[in-house]
């Protein structure tokens, strides 16, 4: 986490909460950083030097403007102005790291060969819930070198059922038997 995304989005965290819109503003930040990460271009355009930037504030609004809280699109204007809107992303995490502390939920990590349906997803929230006795916030991450199964990283701990995992124990222990 950088110093920039702790103290905009940490800010930004205090002014939703103020507004009673965390959750509004939680749902957006998320599509926006999702948005970024889909068009990388898009934040590149909207940091071009050779761009004035009241055209690239125009362009924000026109993108986000309607729809959006004025707040956010502030800060990607702020952000945009300062060269910075690369830092979006980390002013989201912060976002998500205070609201999800403040309504006590715990981020999963979730690495899967193959995406997982809606109906897998939701059985596994309900899994987890159960087990750590805390609301779950499921980050899904799709790699295909693990071959099969999932791997979770919850509160510090990491559940390895994958494929790549149990080859990789099997080759760790005929490595300690040949020493």
């Amino acid at each position: 986490m950088t110093r920039t995304g702790r103290i905009y989005g940490g800010t930004l965290y205090d002014l939703a909460t103020e507004e009673g819109k965390s959750e509004v503003f939680l749902d957006q930040m998320i599509q926006i950083r999702d948005l970024f990460r889909e068009y990388p271009e898009y934040p590149g355009l909207l940091m071009e030097p050779s761009v004035p930037f009241a055209e690239r504030a125009k362009m924000i609004d026109e993108a986000f403007g309607e729809g959006t809280e004025g707040y956010l699109v502030n800060l990607m204007k702020l952000l945009c102005e300062k060269g910075l809107l690369n830092e979006f992303s980390a002013c989201a995490e912060e976002f998500e790291r205070r609201f999800d502390t403040a309504h006590g939920i715990s981020r999963a990590e979730v690495v899967t060969a193959v995406p997982l349906s809606a109906q897998q997803r939701e059985a596994l929230v309900q899994k987890l819930e159960q087990s750590s006795g805390k609301k779950i916030r499921l980050h899904e991450t799709v790699d295909p070198r693990i071959m099969g199964g999932v791997r979770i990283e919850l509160d510090g701990r990491r559940l390895d059922g994958t494929v790549q995992g149990r080859l990789e124990g099997v080759t760790r222990r005929l490595n300690e038997a040949v020493i």
